[in-house]
């Protein structure tokens, strides 16, 4: 079993086609078949199912290809730390909640390669990809939030998964809406001063649990929701319907615009249920790249520069 076979198969698995794949890796269609068929002769299992409209990973080759993911993310950390003359193409990728802190931190950390170099990926996505993703290293690092209501749960899926939670800032709720909102200039806001707008929040997988939620204090009964898939859309809606969702308070004005504010949130009753904890996840005993270091860096130092703690 060879890195390049690894490659191999991966970028087959994403492509879902030989043909295809062979003309993405410069290899002849006939040598990647050879190579593939080695490997699952090696290793005494199928890995793709070929039929005329391409190929479709077994079962036995999902649980393979997710391995290898995490073989390859791990030849390329080393690759980057100790071959810095090293001609293989270098990938990073980072999943996240909805948080315009972690893409400003990306684009931050992305300014200082070359990117014709290397092939980068941020995803903002659901609170599941964001943990799947990093299981089967398609990224490197995940960014969530944990709190006193999703914590147990969470930290029981990120351990079957094998994977560590690391804390970057502690924060309370605030509420998030548009500058023209008519509760934008207090100083806090109740619950109670909620019921007349839409409370909006980022849609889950179906039939999800609520410990995935992205929104601190999901079980509240909100009489009116809305649910976006996207932060474009959820600002769009704040500003269409004044439309309101519970953040951390951090906000990068820089990407989302000057015309959106965060109003502390009100708690009644235990103080601990409007706070949150927001940090990154990643695979358990695996070496970081040179990119993932300085993504924390860029992290951490816009948090600083916030004042945010």
């Amino acid at each position: 079993m060879t890195i390049q076979q690894l490659n191999y198969v991966i970028t087959i698995s994403e492509i879902g086609s030989l043909n295809k794949a062979s003309e993405v890796l410069y290899v002849s269609q006939p040598s990647l078949t050879s190579a593939v068929r080695e490997l699952e002769k090696e290793l005494g299992i199928t890995i793709f199912i070929r039929s005329g409209r391409g190929v479709k990973l077994t079962a036995e080759g999902e649980e393979f290809i997710q391995n290898a993911r995490a073989v390859v993310q791990q030849y390329d950390a080393l690759a980057e730390k100790y071959a810095p003359g090293s001609t293989v193409k270098k990938k990073f990728g980072v999943s996240a909640q909805h948080y315009s802190f972690a893409v400003k931190s990306f684009v931050e950390m992305v300014k200082q390669f070359d990117t014709a170099e290397y092939d980068f990926a941020i995803r903002e996505t659901r609170t599941l990809d964001v943990i799947n993703d990093v299981i089967s290293s398609k990224s490197e690092i995940g960014i969530l939030f944990l709190s006193e209501f999703n914590r147990k749960a969470m930290e029981k899926i990120l351990r079957s998964g094998e994977l560590e939670f690391h804390r970057l800032i502690s924060c309370s709720a605030y509420v998030y809406l548009w500058s023209g909102h008519p509760l934008a200039g207090k100083g806090s806001i109740r619950f109670e001063e909620l019921a007349d707008y839409p409370c909006l929040s980022f849609e889950q997988d179906a039939g999800g649990s609520f410990y995935y939620a992205e929104e601190i204090m999901s079980t509240s009964e909100y009489p009116r929701t809305i649910k976006a898939t996207d932060r474009a859309t959820m600002l769009n809606l704040m500003v269409g319907l004044n439309g309101y969702t519970l953040c951390s308070g951090i906000i990068c004005r820089e990407l989302n615009g000057p015309d959106y504010v965060a109003v502390p949130f009100e708690t009644e009753g235990d103080p601990s249920a409007g706070k949150m904890e927001i940090g990154y996840i990643v695979r358990k005993n695996t070496v970081p790249s040179r990119m993932g270091e300085l993504y924390l860096k860029e992290i951490r130092r816009y948090l600083e520069e916030q004042a945010i703690d």
